[in-house]
């Protein structure tokens, strides 16, 4: 078998023979002849002239090999106490089911629909529905605030919308219904009907455009009404889903069908070393990318199993949850955040829970979302003993940018690295001039066109801003935003956004290594670093750490002599440039529902700036609660 060099060299040096082959994985309607379209840079196509549906190679090429009674998909949620189990004929069944229930509401080929709704086998099961109709889902994060709701619906106008009644955070029940019905009272481009799964947690009142999800699909079921897959053009739009923008509107990151389908069909059994019949585990949600690529396209195409989790890493009811997930489905691979598993280390640091679960299933541990910092690698690798795999991608991209190819060879790991660019990413570091720097010199990280198969071919119904904000700073390359460096052996190492990198008296130093260097002290569970405004320097750092369980605090003395303790490891590993001298301990760190912390919010609040709070923070009293010791008051 070739190697990951080999196999990285020819996906670069004859890109299209490349990724014709590994389209060769999927079930066309129209197989492709020609891989690429790059008449009109930077707007790149791929596979122009194939057609396929993508629900179909999800769900019904599998059936129809005789593959119907295999798992697809695992429910399990803690916070209700339930757990359901999907075959791939039964899921295909009720795709095809609500598929018929949306066409029946008027959805078409090309329109679109807003799936606002907790992480439940029916958000699933209407993502493919939309895609088996040829539809455009654009899924929200269940709970998001009205006005963002409606921000995104009034972007992608929806014919239809489909919610549920409720959706559980931790402990919380939250109704969604009067968030939906505020939403579509502010928005201006009002659906024409909604579709609610109401839960017994919390029953929606229902009105005049709502529809019942389980009414509706009974019926559908007895008057046979079950949608066929629609073929569509490779280059034909599967979802939206919107990321942050600067400006505050949210951009609409745009998906196409066959592209994505491939980059995913090869990066299961590849990267993630999951093949038909294994599990993968990927606890994250379907509201953001890594659930819609690694919870429900990505597994299913594979004709693997996938487990959708409704619950925390901890405290839904304890940090011995994902253990008993991965024994219970005998999983393979493990996905989820960084800061998933510092809230495990937090609670359990000397992972008495893992002894309560068999856990020889699992092979790798995969990390994404927010840079791994060698601590929490080290802290993983030492319970678990298998390999810990940090991989760095984005909204954007669809798909790993780098990582670490499990499936193919596994690579060298150096902590603090996502290790090598995956097939198609020529992943270049560059100064401000755009000149590539030398191996071990931080820079913008920038990526080649054109982009690979999966990732995003244009912004919804905004090529300008596509160009602008990614494609125009460097002619010829994708501006990933993240800032870092390559070592000598081509290892990526992204140090945090370039907006993350802090001035202090003309040195420029990243936040990103500073939190490595806190985080190795053994009280620490997790920390942050920010740059602040200084009259003197330009900037300074700022440190924030939460302790670990079990660390007494309040013993005499002990915060001052942690403090030393953070300020004289930065010193000796970083150097007195660095300036870090003012840490403070809080019991929380400010986070989006992702797991990513709030770096730009915090560093805003401590400026005196009237920073916005984000719609995408996961509890915002975490916020009000540290906001005096930022500003000092």
């Amino acid at each position: 078998m070739a190697g990951y060099e080999e196999i990285f060299r020819s996906s670069v040096e004859d890109r299209e023979r490349f990724w014709l082959r590994a389209a060769e994985a999927l079930d066309w309607h129209v197989a492709p002849a020609t891989a690429l379209d790059d008449s009109n840079p930077p707007f790149y196509r791929w596979f122009p002239d194939g057609e396929l549906n993508v629900a179909h190679n999800a769900l019904d090429r599998h059936v129809d090999a005789g593959n119907g009674d295999r798992t697809a998909l695992v429910y399990d949620s803690p916070v209700t106490g339930s757990r359901r189990t999907y075959t791939y004929a039964q899921l295909r069944d009720e795709v095809a089911t609500f598929a018929g229930v949306l066409r029946g509401l008027g959805v078409d080929r090309g329109d679109r629909v807003v799936i606002y709704m907790p992480m439940v086998p029916e958000a699933a099961i209407a993502m493919l529905a939309c895609a088996r109709l040829g539809a455009v889902h654009s899924v929200v994060f269940g709970g998001f605030a009205a006005k963002e709701l409606a921000v995104r619906i009034d972007d992608a106008g929806p014919k239809v919308v489909v919610s549920a009644s409720c959706g559980i955070e931790g402990k919380r029940v939250i109704e969604y219904k009067p968030l939906l019905d505020k939403a579509i009272e502010l928005s201006d481009r009002k659906p024409e009907a909604t579709v609610i799964l109401q839960r017994e947690q919390a029953t929606a009142q229902l009105g005049p455009i709502d529809v019942d999800w389980a009414e509706a699909t009974a019926k559908a079921r007895a008057d046979g009404r079950a949608a066929d897959p629609v073929p569509v053009r490779s280059t034909d739009p599967l979802y939206v889903l919107y990321t942050s923008g600067t400006t505050g509107k949210p951009k609409g990151v745009v998906r196409d069908s066959g592209g994505y389908a491939t980059a995913l069909a090869w990066s299961m059994p590849n990267i993630y070393d999951v093949d038909a019949g294994e599990t993968i585990f990927t606890a994250s949600d379907v509201g953001w990318v890594v659930g819609h690529s690694y919870i429900v396209y990505g597994p299913l195409l594979a004709g693997a199993t996938t487990v959708l989790y409704e619950g925390k890493p901890v405290g839904t009811p304890d940090a011995g949850q994902f253990w008993r997930v991965v024994a219970e489905n005998r999983v393979k691979s493990l996905f989820t955040a960084p800061t998933a598993f510092r809230a495990i280390k937090k609670e359990d640091p000397d992972g008495a829970f893992l002894a309560e679960h068999d856990v020889s299933s699992l092979r790798y541990l995969f990390l994404a979302g927010e840079r791994l910092d060698p601590e929490t690698y080290r802290w993983a690798s030492n319970l678990l003993g298998i390999p810990v795999i940090d991989h760095w991608w984005q909204t954007e991209t669809g798909w790993p940018i780098a990582a670490n190819p499990a499936g193919i060879e596994l690579l060298d790991i150096k902590p603090g690295s996502p290790t090598r660019p995956m097939p198609g990413w020529d992943v270049q570091v560059l100064d401000e001039t755009g000149r590539p720097v030398e191996p071990g010199v931080d820079g913008a990280i920038v990526a080649k066109l054109p982009l690979p198969p999966g990732a995003f071919p244009t912004l919804w119904n905004d090529d300008d801003r596509y160009v602008n904000s990614y494609m125009k700073a460097f002619e010829g390359y994708y501006l990933t935003g993240d800032g870092g460096h390559l070592d000598a052996d081509g290892y990526v190492f992204v140090m945090g956004r370039t907006d993350d990198v802090i001035n202090v008296a003309g040195h420029r130093l990243s936040t990103g290594g500073m939190e490595e260097v806190l985080a190795s002290h053994a009280d620490v569970a997790e920390c942050a670093v920010i740059g602040v405004a200084d009259t003197m320097k330009g900037q300074i750092p700022r440190g924030f750490v939460v302790l670990k369980s079990g660390v007494d605090a309040e013993a005499e003395g002990y915060e001052e002599r942690l403090r030393a303790e953070l300020v004289q490891l930065v010193r000796d590993q970083i150097g007195a440039v660095a300036s870090l001298k003012d840490v403070a301990i809080v019991p929380a760190l400010p986070k989006t529902r992702s797991g990513k912390i709030l770096r730009k919010t915090m560093r805003g609040i401590a400026d005196g700036t009237d920073e916005p709070v984000p719609s995408t923070i996961d509890d915002a009293s975490v916020l009000d609660t540290i906001r005096p010791i930022l500003r000092r008051e």
